[in-house]
């Protein structure tokens, strides 16, 4: 090893790692920088059965290019932890099944979620169900690694990562909504990526792209006009590409960037001036406009993209053959910011990721000091540094701040177990307000309460409240 490094073979252990199609790809991407090549890389999974196949290839894998970096597998998570330079997080607690309950019970009050992982009921509860398994990481990691670094990857983004960092852990959220739109737009202008610079902040899903350059040319001007050219109501240009990264990790319910009709996004940039970093798809659900009616909602997205449907069409790991023949033939990092934080933090080479912390009334000035934002970080050795970008433009902010709402009051309820905060935060949440009354959103809170019981923190669960 000729490089550098602060770290000497760090221990990178991935929470989850039996997930769909995702971790396996985060492998490749660690392996892909030769300063990690010898890293001890520690797969935890409860699920024996999805765990095995992915330390399988990732041996295979690592014995392919003749590398000295070596793999364990375990279902201990305090094993797992135990002395862990890097913790991956990419794991979604009751699977499918539960993530059933977000979807349909909401629907029968009306209130329908393409995606649910991130605001609205769906999103707060998939948070709520979490939070106990996070309790127990966050107890061990404390006594057994407390100094490492955590990267989240599991949705709802903000949630989870403003209450990993209230528990003590030092933890960065990752998305990959700020590449793949940069990519979207300059595929549409036709501008090469790499002479692209943008600055972009905000929250998760929903951040701003607030500069888009190329050299000292402001492109904003021509997104504006393109995007609304080509995303005029009822005639969106169904062959814009989406990110190109591959990030099909359906059964994890992490969010999945798909491009293609953009009459949403371009709605919102018309209205707010700026354009946002999640699809249209996803950005429909986080305020009050685009899902009113069944009708309304097919104007704006004429082909209906379900997430559930595809999370609940994929019950096996995906071909991880094919990812491992891949992986083989080529070794190089997707558009993820994972690895590139790991060398960073292992090497001290500097790198610049969009990542999710906590606000601490000074990164964004004009969001409350409770939020989680996503800003542009430094990442170097000493870990990641965000940097702070001042104010947002009001209008921007204001829109932030409806989301905001329910993000910080899902977690208060999870750190003070006042299951009123639930309730508050499901009724302000901008979808779920513009379709029921306050009667009907207190009457679905508590069916969800119900459907997940066995898995909320104990002091949420419906027999507690009694």
């Amino acid at each position: 090893m000729t490089e550098n490094r602060f770290l000497p073979a760090p221990k990178i252990t991935i929470i989850g790692a039996g997930g769909f199609v995702f971790p396996f790809r985060l492998i490749g991407d660690i392996l892909s920088f030769p300063a990690l090549r010898d890293a001890e890389l520690c797969l935890m999974d409860i699920r024996p059965e999805k765990l095995g196949p992915v330390a399988q290839a990732t041996r295979e894998l690592i014995a392919h290019h003749g590398f000295d970096a070596t793999v364990v597998e375990t279902g201990d998570r305090r094993a797992a932890l135990e002395g862990a330079d890097i913790v991956i997080i990419t794991f979604q607690v009751g699977g499918v099944e539960a993530y059933r309950h977000d979807v349909e019970i909401p629907r029968r009050y009306g209130i329908d979620q393409t995606v649910g992982d991130t605001v609205g009921p769906g999103g707060v509860f998939r948070f709520l169900r979490s939070v106990p398994a996070y309790d127990a990481i966050a107890a061990d990691a404390l006594e057994v690694c407390p100094g490492a670094t955590f990267i989240n990857y599991a949705n709802p983004m903000a949630m989870a990562t403003a209450y990993l960092n209230a528990k003590g852990l030092r933890t960065v959220g990752l998305c990959h909504s700020v590449q793949g739109t940069t990519r979207m737009l300059a595929r549409t202008l036709g501008v090469p990526y790499e002479e692209i610079s943008y600055r972009c902040a905000g929250i998760n899903h929903q951040a701003w792209i607030l500069e888009f350059m190329r050299g000292q040319e402001d492109l904003y001007p021509a997104v504006r006009e393109t995007m609304s050219r080509l995303h005029q109501r009822g005639r969106g240009a169904a062959d814009l590409a989406g990110d190109d990264g591959d990030h099909s990790e359906v059964a994890e319910g992490a969010n999945v960037y798909e491009g293609g009709n953009e009459q949403v996004r371009t709605a919102i940039m018309n209205a707010f001036g700026y354009f946002q970093t999640e699809s249209s798809h996803h950005a429909s659900e986080y305020l009050p406009y685009f899902r009113k009616s069944p009708q309304l909602t097919e104007e704006f997205l004429p082909e209906r993209w379900d997430y559930y449907e595809i999370c609940a069409a994929h019950d096996d790991q995906g071909d991880i053959d094919a990812q491992l023949a891949k992986l083989k033939e080529e070794l190089a990092p997707s558009v993820e910011y994972g690895a590139t934080i790991v060398n960073s933090i292992v090497t001290g080479t500097p790198s610049v990721i969009h990542g999710n912390v906590p606000n601490h009334g000074s990164l964004i000035e004009n969001l409350p000091a409770d939020a989680c934002v996503e800003v542009p970080c430094l990442v170097d050795a000493r870990g990641v540094q965000p940097t702070a970008i001042g104010e947002l433009p009001p209008q921007l902010a204001a829109v932030n701040r409806t989301n905001v709402n329910v993000q910080t009051l899902t977690v208060r309820a999870a750190l003070t177990g006042d299951v009123e905060n639930v309730h508050h935060a499901v009724a302000l949440d901008p979808l779920t307000a513009a379709q029921v009354t306050l009667e009907d959103a207190r009457a679905m809170t508590e069916e969800l309460l119900a459907a997940h019981a066995s898995q909320l923190p104990e002091a949420l669960r419906p027999a507690a409240q009694g």
